[in-house]
């Protein structure tokens, strides 16, 4: 069975919205070796809305600035989960809707392949958790305190919590730790 890999950035304060304004500094060869090596290791991109209306406005321009990482990320299979996308315009999208999350998740976990790869920790990455469908959680824990965050832009949220077990830690010279957690039985 195939395993859903979620990587967060994320703050010592928590924050994990808008890492494209706290994490460049710390994005050197061995942070850009690791995400390489993470996006080849998959052959599916799963998401929610917003952070594919995001990817879907970024990547297509970014090709020849990352090369090959640039042009997996476009050509993967992209999965999101939305009730409101009509016409995704970005690759190979399909458009889950949210009342059917956890059966086509289910199903696309037990199809063949490589592991299936999120990017962010939102309201698809909750779903996940409660229903026992995320195997991985890797955090990448940024030596940066962001400062004042509105409540959707932490990794916690309210009427949410759950237990992980660390598998495994990575740390890079730059002071970032990538923490893989795995979540435990509840």
């Amino acid at each position: 069975m195939r395993k859903i890999i979620s990587s967060t950035y994320i703050s010592l304060d928590g924050v994990i919205e808008n890492p494209q304004n706290w994490t460049s500094a710390y994005f050197q060869d061995e942070a850009a070796a690791y995400a390489n090596d993470l996006l080849f290791s998959c052959d599916a991109l799963l998401m929610g809305r917003r952070t594919f209306d995001g990817f879907s406005q970024a990547w297509p321009a970014m090709e020849e600035s990352t090369g090959d990482f640039g042009v997996r990320m476009n050509n993967l299979p992209h999965y999101v989960v939305s009730d409101t996308l009509r016409k995704p315009g970005w690759g190979d999208t399909t458009v889950i809707k949210r009342s059917d999350t956890v059966a086509e998740i289910t199903k696309l976990k037990e199809q063949d392949g490589l592991d299936i790869l999120q990017y962010g920790f939102g309201p698809v990455s909750r779903t996940l958790v409660e229903h026992g469908l995320l195997d991985e959680l890797r955090l990448w824990i940024h030596p940066v305190i962001v400062g004042p965050a509105d409540p959707e832009e932490l990794l916690t949220q309210k009427d949410f919590s759950a237990s992980f077990e660390l598998a495994d830690t990575k740390t890079f010279s730059t002071g970032v730790i990538i923490a893989t957690y795995r979540p435990t039985a509840k």
